[in-house]
């Protein structure tokens, strides 16, 4: 490899190209929705970033593969999803403006996200470095050596930390980091829903297409712009496009114009991202040359088409063009949607259980990001994939555990985007834009971290981490009834993550909900349960199940040797924002304990590995 790469570089300045040399605490391969995030965050924590991106826009998935229909997370505007989206907001005019579609609150032009992302990208401490294409990826002793191709020049980059922010997980191989691809057999994840024998299967990806409605430009009778039909053009594929049945989750679809209206954007534009009969399609890529796998790409593409042939010529929509929303030659997005890729092996695996049962296990207390959409995986095009009723298992709103993010056996190395170690049953709904925004937040987090506190990413603190996150308004555990602009969220939060009052989660349709109940009264006997792991000093006191009051805040602070007036809680009450009146009558609600335990004890303060376990 080191002679291969040596020629190379002789090759290259032979034939006039130069070499530009960079350096840089953290470089984020793939500007992705995961990346971008990445990018951001860890700029804003003040070290030196660059993201070499393939493309000329930043967002991914989001962007310049067209899916700007965004599923899940709607309630929870976690960090740097909740400022993309208010910066959507802003532009269109508000939250009614892009509700333009039946299924997704938030509907954009892909255009419009991709200025948005690369104004919230803009630091001096952040380099953008778009059409970039690695030829060559070194480890060092002090970390990493990257050599990419732009413009016809050559750069050589070091960093001190490599991020593997690429929609398919390109990059794990080149850093021999193990990694996951298809479905996982019931042996290795423990999942009862897994086929009992895995495989290469991953889900079906789609090339996405936008379309405008030019009714009021052009007349619908000119053939100018509409679609050729395709040399493959067979229309009994897309046959029954306009006839989905009903069911519990998704619905009847009752017509084509509903079909269409499925992921209708602002400005009369609708994003073609119809799985049923419609544009999705499956290429088993693991083992293909990138020759090959363009012209699996090519044909995705060609098929795309012919689904717009349809609905122009089939179904007489033809008023809807393709619109130039991508400045490409072929008026289709740069990319296609890739729902799945390699992932990680990683320093946790997060598998159906931890979903279902968070409080059997202790990731939960290490979450990093958060989400809540069902499991939904896309095998329509694939007869040979094993049938698995992904849509009915059931799992409230969840949390990203950080060791998922840490690949196990490559150090100063993280992953940031639908590459995390997940199964592949969870990959089901890691893999929505919410969620990866979250994820890449995360990683450029711990990245952060790593580099301020001079220390290699496996050696991180969680807590301090969670705590980045925190200030930036990024939620740890999903909790659908505390919101960032909640005087209390960073202590609810707190509190909720070190297990001292548990949540409650619900499976629901297309959103799943975890909630905190911030006014239920708490016992004393629930807090002092809470507080055990954390402070076995309290085993021998009494506690009742009357709700938690001033004085049984004084026998806790007497037992843990630690000074306790009332009179001093009483002048801050309001200073940490308090609702409840201070009274040594009142009984305290799950919002007044979070604070005053968070203010007065801090459980949040000890350590934790990344299970979840204390380390003090």
């Amino acid at each position: 490899m080191r002679v291969f790469h040596f020629l190379w570089v002789i090759l290259m300045l032979v034939t006039n190209y130069t070499i530009a040399q960079n350096q840089v605490d953290v470089l984020i391969i793939g500007g992705g929705a995961g990346g971008t995030a990445a990018g951001i965050q860890a700029a804003r924590s003040g070290v030196q970033v660059q993201i070499m991106e393939a493309t000329p826009w930043l967002g991914g998935m989001l962007t310049s593969a067209g899916v700007s229909a965004i599923d899940g997370n709607h309630d929870m505007p976690s960090g740097i999803w909740g400022e993309f989206r208010q910066g959507l907001r802003d532009y269109y005019g508000g939250a009614k403006t892009l509700a333009t579609g039946w299924v997704s609150h938030t509907l954009f032009e892909p255009s419009v996200g991709q200025e948005i992302l690369r104004e919230m990208a803009q630091f001096p401490n952040l380099k953008l470095t778009f059409n970039a294409h690695y030829k060559n990826i070194q480890k060092k002793a002090d970390g990493w050596q990257v050599t990419y191709e732009q413009n016809k020049k050559i750069h050589n980059v070091s960093a001190t930390i490599l991020i593997d922010a690429t929609e398919t997980g390109e990059v794990l191989p080149l850093v021999n980091a193990d990694f996951r691809f298809g479905m996982d057999s019931q042996s290795e994840t423990g999942e009862k829903e897994a086929p009992q024998n895995a495989n290469d299967i991953i889900q079906d990806l789609t090339y996405v297409a936008i379309l405008e409605d030019v009714s009021q430009t052009t007349s619908e009778r000119s053939k100018k712009g509409l679609v050729k039909k395709p040399k493959n053009y067979d229309p009994e594929a897309y046959k029954c496009a306009c006839e989905r049945k009903g069911g519990e989750m998704f619905g009847q679809v009752s017509g084509c114009e509903q079909m269409l209206n499925y992921a209708k954007l602002p400005n009369g534009k609708y994003m073609i991202n119809w799985p049923h009969c419609g544009n999705d399609f499956y290429i088993g890529w693991k083992d293909l040359s990138n020759k090959e796998l363009e012209k699996e790409i090519k044909k995705a593409k060609e098929f795309t088409l012919g689904f717009i042939y349809y609905i122009q010529q089939e179904l007489g929509f033809d008023h809807l063009r393709l619109a130039d929303e991508f400045g490409t030659k072929d008026k289709l997005p740069m990319i296609p949607y890739h729902r799945e890729g390699r992932r990680a092996k990683g320093k946790v695996f997060l598998t159906v259980d931890h979903l279902e049962s968070p409080y059997d296990f202790n990731l939960y207390k290490t979450g990093v990001a958060v989400g809540d959409y069902p499991i939904d995986h896309h095998h329509d095009k694939n007869a040979d994939a094993p049938v698995i009723d992904f849509i009915n298992i059931k799992v409230p709103s969840y949390s990203i555990p950080m060791g998922a993010l840490i690949p196990r056996d490559t150090d100063n190395f993280l992953v940031a985007d639908k590459n995390i170690s997940v199964s592949n049953i969870v990959n089901g709904t890691t893999r929505l834009q919410p969620v990866v925004l979250g994820i890449g937040q995360a990683a450029g987090a711990i990245a952060a971290t790593a580099i301020i506190k001079e220390r290699k990413v496996s050696e991180v603190s969680v807590r301090d981490v969670q705590q980045l996150l925190l200030e930036q308004k990024a939620y740890l555990l999903p909790l659908f009834d505390v919101k960032p602009t909640d005087v209390s969220f960073s202590s609810i939060q707190k509190i909720a993550a070190s297990g001292v009052l548990k949540t409650y989660g619900i499976p629901y349709k297309w959103a799943n909900q975890t909630f905190f109940y911030p006014e239920r009264i708490v016992s004393e006997y629930e807090l002092k349960e809470g507080l055990l792991p954390y402070f076995p000093q309290l085993e021998k006191l009494p506690a009742s199940g009357y709700g938690v009051k001033i004085p049984f805040l004084e026998k806790i602070m007497k037992v843990m040797d630690q000074s306790f007036s009332p009179a001093i809680i009483e002048k801050h009450w309001k200073d940490w924002g308090i609702a409840q009146s201070f009274h040594p009558g009142t009984e305290f609600n799950r919002e007044t304990v979070s604070i005053l335990v968070d203010k007065l004890l801090d459980p949040f303060s000890v350590n934790i590995d990344l299970q979840g376990n204390l380390q003090n």
